[in-house]
């Protein structure tokens, strides 16, 4: 199973909860204290909401693939690595809810992607343990070889 995933930062998240269930027709697979997710089977997706700041605007936060296994994260990051993308990879981390292992790469616009495998549910929202880990939300990694600092994406799992 692989989904593509649609991390947005919203100001109001009970109304984006609300606003999300409609269009989708489906309420939140997970939801815990300014976090929210949807496992949407058509389209495949996971739309993943993160609460920010309010009276802010929706803005995208990050994007992913949702993978069904370590091996097929590894795989990407091989694949990742033999097409010339800076890659940086966390294995066992702890966010949004999830234990995780992932693999990181950037954009030419700067847009942070991720190739993850939920592993477990997790009680807390977690940090990434990565080198450019700023405390903004979870998953803040910088690939390697990036100059740039990474965008503070708060992953979405």
């Amino acid at each position: 199973m692989s989904r593509a995933q649609l991390a947005l930062r919203v100001s109001d998240l009970e109304g984006s909860i609300a606003f999300y269930s409609k269009l989708f027709g489906t309420e939140p697979a997970k939801r815990r204290e300014g976090y929210a997710n949807f496992a949407i089977a058509e389209p495949p997706l996971k739309l993943v909401l993160i609460e920010g700041e309010p009276g802010q605007e929706t803005r995208l936060d990050h994007l992913g693939v949702e993978v069904g296994s370590t091996e097929q994260v590894n795989a990407a990051t091989t694949r990742l690595k033999d097409a010339g993308l800076a890659t940086f990879e966390e294995n066992d981390t702890s966010c949004c809810y999830a234990r995780q292992d992932k693999v990181w790469v950037h954009g030419p616009g700067r847009e942070p992607w991720e190739v993850y495998v939920v592993k477990a549910d997790a009680d807390t929202l977690g940090k990434s343990a990565g080198p450019d880990a700023t405390g903004d939300g979870c998953c803040t990694g910088q690939a390697t070889g990036d100059t740039a600092p990474a965008s503070g994406c708060a992953c979405g799992h």
